[in-house]
């Protein structure tokens, strides 16, 4: 990672810190963007960018340019940005569907947009996008989340296609990721089988990394111990 120019939204989350973390120990120059309007203080090594709403193609397009310009470039792109909703179909409500289509797809497909030129000019650009294993068969109250993550799936695969040759564009595809959150809404779950937030990162970092220029257009699941 020496060297990289990464930009990672959803910095401030539980799996954008740790990425943010473990990109820096190994050498990355980072922009950390978040819908978060107070953030820590940026540094040589790190900007932060805070108070950007992604799924607004503006504010979107605006946060990557302000990346681009400080620090000259972009090598990479992680779309970490975004959002869970358990709601059942039936009794629910168009809303929780909107707010997953805005929070989860919205963001990774104006940022990457805003991303691409910037990546081009790299020469090995890369883009990595948060899916979800469930997302590959939606149990009962995942629809609006499903359909969102099912989107990026889509979005990856057809990315990667118009990119193929100039970017990488891959997905991971998480499952149930070990969070303090998570425990508090699941705290009957046998937490040793969630994949954690350090494993998950790793593989993020892999697809980001030039060990992995043959990748593109790759669906990981990264299932923890299930």
């Amino acid at each position: 990672m020496t060297g990289k120019i990464i930009v990672v939204t959803g910095a401030s989350g539980a799996l954008g810190r740790t990425v943010v973390e473990m990109a820096l120990a190994r050498g990355a120059t980072i922009v950390a963007i978040d819908h978060t309007a107070k953030l820590p203080a940026s540094t040589p090594q790190l900007l932060q960018i805070g108070g950007i709403d992604l799924a607004d193609a503006a504010q979107a397009g605006q946060a990557i340019a302000a990346a681009a310009t400080h620090f000259g470039g972009i090598d990479v792109l992680l779309n970490i940005a975004g959002a869970f909703a358990f709601e059942n179909v039936d009794g629910g409500s168009n809303d929780s569907w909107e707010k997953m289509h805005r929070l989860n797809l919205l963001t990774a497909l104006n940022a990457s947009r805003a991303a691409i030129p910037h990546l081009g000019a790299a020469g090995a650009g890369r883009i990595v996008n948060i899916g979800a294993i469930g997302a590959l068969q939606a149990g009962a109250g995942m629809g609006p989340y499903a359909a969102s993550k099912a989107g990026v799936h889509r979005l990856t695969e057809a990315l990667a296609a118009e990119l193929k040759g100039k970017v990488t564009v891959n997905a991971v595809l998480p499952s149930t990721i070990d969070t303090e959150a998570n425990r508090r809404d699941m705290p009957n779950a046998d937490f040793s089988k969630w994949v954690t937030a350090n494993e998950l990162a790793e593989v993020i970092l892999f697809l980001a990394s030039d060990a992995a220029s043959a990748v593109t257009g790759a669906l990981v699941p990264v299932a923890g111990r299930v």
